[in-house]
């Protein structure tokens, strides 16, 4: 009985060494605030910045660790972005010639600095985020900005996709 004990014990006291993917961070352990300006827009398309930005601050929100604040004074680490292209290309076609199906093009340059060590953490100068969309109605829209004024949810749909991508990078350290 008590041999049993013993084991039991000893087994409830060691852990298998994994963890669930997405929960951890390889950022360093004073860092508590991140400071999330509103990115820069370069692109034609308008309020692109603040859509992306607040996607970006949900998305750090909703993993649980940080206190995220839209300036970068009084923080432990910055985290500045770049919006400075969207393309839309055709890729497939109806038999009559329409666009039927869209890639999208999305670039940016994204930096973490780290305001403690005045060093950079995470740095992409060419984060490029693809997505494919169905036409809407068989029209052809190679202007994103008409594209997206008749599709929102094309555009919030790409915009989480790219928040996503950009935070589990920087704490997953992709």
């Amino acid at each position: 009985m008590a041999a049993l004990l013993l084991m039991l014990v000893t087994l409830s006291g060691s852990s298998c060494g994994y963890a669930l993917a997405g929960r951890g961070s390889f950022l360093p352990d004073y860092i508590k605030t991140i400071g999330v300006p509103t990115f820069d827009n370069r692109t034609t398309l308008f309020n692109l910045e603040t859509q992306v930005t607040a996607k970006v601050r949900s998305e750090f929100i909703g993993r649980g660790h940080y206190q995220i604040v839209p300036d970068t004074p009084n923080v432990d680490a910055g985290l500045t972005g770049e919006l400075s292209g969207v393309s839309i290309q055709p890729l497939s076609f109806t038999p009559q010639q329409l666009a039927s199906r869209y890639t999208i093009t999305m670039s940016a340059r994204v930096i973490l600095n780290d305001v403690r060590e005045n060093k950079v953490l995470w740095e992409n100068p060419n984060l490029v985020f693809r997505q494919e969309y169905e036409a809407q109605s068989g029209q052809t829209q190679l202007d994103p900005t008409t594209f997206f004024g008749q599709d929102q949810n094309a555009l919030d749909r790409m915009t989480t996709e790219f928040a996503r991508s950009i935070v589990s990078a920087i704490l997953e350290a992709f």
